[in-house]
């Protein structure tokens, strides 16, 4: 038995982004367009559609959202648009941006901060909704945030943290994925993003809370992965079609994290990302492949018959072989976390911070001294 939690609508493919206008006015004649900083400004399609917006009756307001978002950026945002009778958020971007536009779209018709619902951080009140209307419209391939529920949001610093304001009502009403809004993304972008979306494939393939139809498409995503990253990256053979692979396995990625929730590194992502300035992706890179290596050796010395090894031997059928994770890491030119400023000295406060909601569906328990292996190992 299995349950599936609420999905998008998708609009999936080349040229589809078209019908964003179309899509908008189904909710009401006043939008609020979040964007990225640099979609806002690279994007022919992303100016085309604002275009199309001023000759349409659709009102509308802009916000661009530069960098991971805070919860100050978010109650701000509130603050700003909440009497400005916005119909339907459309958030176009990468993950910050789509994590931005999803969180304003949960609070606008509130009267709460964002952080009274963050998880480990405030009252951790319930949320009541209504959410307005939120369309996605990614830009990059990697978080897969069209299709979950949370928001992810963080603020920076020796206190920081990072953390999700998460709930079904906020999941989009419609995620508009078309692959051809990738082809302006940096090599260090397409590089950090798909390597997220492969670690969120794999630790959704073996999370323990994994069903049959999360396994179906985990594997698929992880082809896709396969046919995609690499030629992607280095411009090799149909670049079009590697595109849409990645646009395809990152979509997937965030349906299955929805469903299953993650693993080790993503626990470790949390407080890596609130403490420095390491984008997200880059963390699952260059992490993935050490945990990986010690989700299995751990589970070999302790839990020989966990169903998770033969997982693990399965993905490196689909990937074509069982230290494609760390050659991967090596060809995209990951960096290490030392890079970033992380130290040995800093190894027990991360540990202190990765014990989140992602460590509780790792395959097995890791012990502190194993958590503390991945980061050093990376350092």
């Amino acid at each position: 038995m299995f349950s599936i939690a609420r999905l998008p609508r998708i609009e999936f493919g080349s040229g589809c982004v078209a019908r964003i206008l179309e899509l908008v006015g189904r909710y009401g004649r006043r939008v609020l367009v979040v964007t990225g900083a640099n979609s806002y400004r690279s994007l022919p399609t992303v100016e085309r559609f604002l275009a199309d917006l001023r000759r349409s009756s659709i009102a509308w307001e802009h916000l661009s959202v530069s960098g991971e978002p805070s919860p100050a950026l978010i109650d701000e945002a509130v603050l700003a648009y909440k009497l400005a009778g916005i119909d339907v958020v459309l958030g176009v971007g990468g993950g910050s941006a789509l994590d931005a536009a999803k969180a304003i779209a949960g609070l606008l018709q509130g009267n709460h901060s964002v952080m009274d619902y963050l998880e480990g951080v405030g009252p951790e009140l319930p949320y009541r909704g209504p959410a307005t209307p939120f369309i996605a419209v990614p830009t990059t391939a990697g978080t897969g945030s069209e299709a979950t529920r949370n928001s992810v949001l963080s603020v920076s610093g020796t206190h920081g943290f990072k953390t999700s304001f998460r709930d079904e009502r906020l999941v989009a009403q419609y995620a508009v994925v078309d692959q051809d809004l990738l082809a302006s993304c940096p090599r260090e972008v397409i590089a950090a993003n798909g390597m997220d979306a492969l670690t969120q494939l794999m630790e959704s393939f073996v999370s323990t809370r994994l069903n049959p139809l999360t396994d179906s498409l985990a594997e698929s995503g992880m082809h896709a992965v396969r046919e995609g990253l690499l030629n992607w990256y280095l411009g090799n053979g149909d670049t079009a079609a590697a595109r849409a692979s990645m646009a395809y396995a990152a979509l997937i990625s965030g349906i299955t994290l929805a469903q299953t929730g993650l693993g080790s590194v993503h626990g470790l992502a949390s407080p890596l990302g609130a403490f420095f300035p390491l984008p997200h992706g880059v963390v699952c890179g260059t992490l993935v492949a050490a945990a990986t290596d010690m989700n299995i050796t751990a589970i070999r010395q302790r839990e020989p018959h966990n169903p998770a090894l033969k997982k693990y031997a399965r993905v490196g059928e689909i990937l074509a072989g069982e230290r494609l994770a760390d050659e991967r890491t090596s060809r995209l030119n990951l960096p290490r976390l030392s890079e970033y400023g992380v130290s040995e000295r800093d190894v027990d406060r991360i540990l202190a911070g990765s014990r989140g909601s992602s460590m509780k569906t790792n395959p097995i328990l890791l012990e502190d001294r194993e958590i503390r292996d991945i980061v050093v190992r990376r350092l």
